[in-house]
């Protein structure tokens, strides 16, 4: 199967081709015939499957023939929401690339910067809007956006909008859709919350499922180091002392995580810096613009922030927290490796992560190499569940008497530290 077996018009086809884009994933071969036909999908299916464009590319089309037979003026017939910046700025370049030949325009909008730049692309006309929850709204409510002429509707990554509280949104931008139009609904999982939502949205679905990545590439190597919990950042910085590792994109679980790190590495006079969903927009722009300049050795992220971050020729992925869910471990070293390029990914694994790397194993089906000369090996034991559990308890404890002694000189930058083990 090729692009030009599915119907694509010239224009499009034209633009796919100076990307060299011939033939389409999965999710694009079963999706596009499908949404050309003007079907609502439903569709489940992670990031990095290429989705984008099989949502993207017959929207354009619907959009190029539409204006070509009216040719009206230029008002929104098409928005897409998705959770985070770097994905919607990742798709309004999509929606560029292939609709390079067709004359179609595109905006994206999203909170942490200024508005002016996106409220003037606004007032000049655009066909398809991107945009993250919260400013749409905030866009709308200003009265720069107007929803009563949408034809064409996408909510992308479903399940990580739930989880990052823009349920209310999304339910206050879908009462502001047209009745009449073409739904599309994305979502990596499918939760009975999600399966209410989809109901809300789209009216007699097509199905489509796509499995998630079960396999790395080929020209990625895979190391781990198994070490404790407290030696970390010691045998991080004794990784990096190996001058090969010329860049790094390090993935860290939380927030104030990748803060910490970051701040160690430029101890030991490694430049660094953190990108998460805390920092302002123009701030991980301007960094991550830094790292693939060459400037920063070291970019550090979670995984909400590094959705939607593609860096070519990346060669080495360091996991410094082993993901708890496999399909992630593989999202993320396949960031490194790309387009047979080589690539390599290091884990460093503590005594409670040792069961999520069974699971990675189990989910790629290859063990992953164990690196011995190590430093700082793993002697410390995973906690039982009733050690977890008990564990549990005593941090509440100390969390509510630290919230409770008001009289005392701690404030909450100093509660991760007084809720770890004495």
């Amino acid at each position: 199967m090729k692009f030009e077996n599915l119907e694509i018009i010239e224009p499009i086809l034209k633009a796919l081709k100076k990307e060299n884009y011939t033939v389409p994933t999965s999710i694009q071969e079963k999706a596009i015939p499908l949404i050309l036909k003007r079907n609502d999908v439903l569709g489940s299916a992670q990031t990095g499957t290429g989705k984008t464009a099989a949502f993207a590319i017959p929207i354009l089309q619907h959009l190029f023939l539409d204006r070509h037979q009216n040719k009206n003026s230029r008002k929104i017939l098409a928005l897409v929401i998705t959770p985070t910046r770097e994905l919607a700025i990742q798709i309004g370049n999509s929606f560029s690339t292939y609709g390079k030949f067709t004359g179609l325009k595109n905006t994206v909008v999203f909170g942490g910067v200024k508005q002016g730049a996106q409220t003037k692309a606004l007032r000049n006309g655009v066909d398809i809007l991107v945009a993250t929850p919260g400013r749409l709204l905030d866009l709308m409510n200003q009265g720069f956006i107007n929803l009563k002429d949408i034809e064409y509707f996408v909510l992308d990554e479903a399940d990580r909008m739930l989880d990052m509280g823009f349920i209310n949104d999304i339910r206050k931008i879908i009462a502001k859709l047209p009745h009449k139009r073409q739904s599309l609904f994305f979502s990596a999982t499918m939760p009975d919350n999600i399966v209410k939502l989809s109901r809300k949205i789209l009216i007699n679905p097509v199905k489509i499922d796509v499995s998630p990545i079960s396999s790395t590439a080929e020209t990625i190597q895979q190391y781990l180091y198994y070490t404790n919990k407290r030696d970390k950042r010691d045998l991080l910085i004794h990784i990096l002392q190996n001058s090969k590792i010329d860049q790094a994109l390090l993935f860290s679980r939380t927030k104030h995580g990748a803060d910490k790190i970051a701040r160690h590495l430029k101890k030991f006079k490694i430049k660094a810096a953190a990108i998460h969903g805390d920092k302002a927009q123009n701030n991980r722009q301007k960094t991550l613009a830094q790292f693939k300049a060459g400037e920063l050795r070291v970019l550090v992220a979670t995984d909400i922030a590094a959705r939607g971050i593609d860096i070519d020729k990346l060669k080495y992925v360091i996991n410094f927290d082993v993901p708890n869910i496999a399909e992630t471990y593989v999202h993320r070293i396949g960031r490194s490796g790309r387009a047979g390029e080589e690539g390599n990914a290091i884990s460093l694994c503590e005594p409670e992560e040792n069961a999520y790397i069974k699971d990675i194993e189990k989910l790629i089906k290859l063990k992953i190499k164990i690196v011995n000369e190590n430093p700082f090996p793993q002697t410390d034991k995973a906690m039982t569940q009733k050690e977890k559990k008990e564990w549990e308890k005593e941090k509440q404890r100390r969390k509510q008497e630290f919230f409770a002694n008001r009289k005392s000189k701690l404030n909450r930058t100093n509660l991760p530290r007084y809720l770890k083990k004495k």
